[in-house]
C-alpha cells in the first residue's frame, strides 16, 4: 500500500507532520490563491522546514529547470509524470504550477514525503501526489512521462547522502538503475523522460536524446523504437568493475 496521496490529510494518513507549515510558515508572498505565480529557489526555500533548506543548492531541482523539464514533458492536462525520488516534491509542486499536466512524486524517505504532504495540502496545490515507496514498488506503465535528477547516485557516493533514514550501497545502485531500464524499456513509443545531471545509465538503448538544455545537464529522451529486452545487468556489473562508472 502506497500511502500520502494529496487532497487526504496527514493526519487521516497516520502521518503525523513532523512541522507544520501552517503554524511555522505565512503563505509566501508568490502564493496567491487566485494569481499564483512561479516562485524563485529562495521564496520557495522558505516554505521549507529550516532543517531541508541547506540542501537546496545540492539535492533539489531549481525553479528554471523545474519550469523547462515539466514543458517538455507535459503535452496536455491528460499527461501524468512520475518524479522517481521527488524529496520534499519541489519538482511535481512547481510542474503543476507550469503546466496542465500530473504530477506523481516517489520518495522512500519519509520525513521528505511528510515534508511534501504538509506544502501541498496548506497551499492547496492541485493535481499532485507524493507516495512514500520504493521505485522497485512502482509500475511505470500508469505514467506517460518520467523526471530523474539523480535518483540513485548517492548509492555510488554515500559522502552526497542526505541522511541515514535509508541505506546507501552500491549494489542498490545496479539494481535500481537494472529495474528502471527494463520498466521504461517496455513502454510505448513516444514515452518521454528527462534526466538532470547524472549519468543516464536509467535511459535504454530504445531511447534517443532528442534535446538538451542548461549546457547539456537537462535532456530529454523520447523512445522511438522496439528492443528486445536487455539481458546485461548493471548490478553484475558492478560487483565486477565498480570504478568503470562515474559521476557526471
Amino acid at each position: 500500500m502506497f500511502a500520502g496521496e494529496v487532497g487526504t490529510p496527514a493526519a487521516f494518513l497516520g502521518v503525523m507532520p513532523t512541522q507544520s507549515l501552517r503554524r511555522t510558515t505565512p503563505d509566501p508572498v508568490w502564493f496567491d490563491c487566485e494569481f499564483p505565480r512561479l516562485p524563485d529557489d529562495c521564496e520557495f526555500d522558505q516554505i521549507l522546514p529550516r532543517r531541508l533548506r541547506e540542501y537546496s543548492a545540492f539535492h533539489w531541482t531549481t525553479v528554471e529547470v523545474c519550469r523547462h523539464a515539466a514543458t517538455w514533458l507535459v503535452s496536455g492536462p491528460e499527461t501524468r509524470v512520475l518524479d522517481v525520488g521527488c524529496g520534499p516534491g519541489k519538482f511535481c509542486a512547481i510542474g503543476a504550477f507550469a503546466t496542465a499536466g500530473h504530477f506523481t512524486g516517489v520518495e522512500q524517505r519519509k520525513r521528505l514525503c511528510r515534508t511534501a504532504w504538509d506544502m501541498l495540502e496548506h497551499y492547496c496545490i492541485p493535481r499532485v501526489r507524493i507516495l512514500h515507496a520504493n521505485v522497485m514498488e512502482m509500475s511505470f506503465g500508469g505514467f506517460d512521462a518520467f523526471y530523474l535528477f539523480n535518483p540513485f547516485e548517492e548509492n555510488l557516493a554515500p559522502e552526497f547522502k542526505i541522511d541515514d533514514e535509508v541505506p546507501v550501497e552500491i549494489q542498490y545502485y545496479g539494481l535500481y538503475i537494472d529495474y528502471v531500464r527494463r520498466q521504461l524499456s517496455q513502454l510505448r513509443l513516444g514515452t518521454r523522460v528527462v534526466t538532470f545531471w547524472g549519468s543516464c545509465h536509467e535511459i535504454p538503448p530504445c531511447y534517443d536524446c532528442e534535446e538538451t538544455a542548461f549546457d547539456g545537464k537537462l535532456r530529454l529522451w523520447m523512445k522511438r523504437r522496439d528492443l528486445p529486452v536487455e539481458q546485461s545487468s548493471f548490478a553484475e556489473a558492478l560487483k565486477g568493475d565498480a570504478a568503470i562508472f562515474s559521476i557526471i
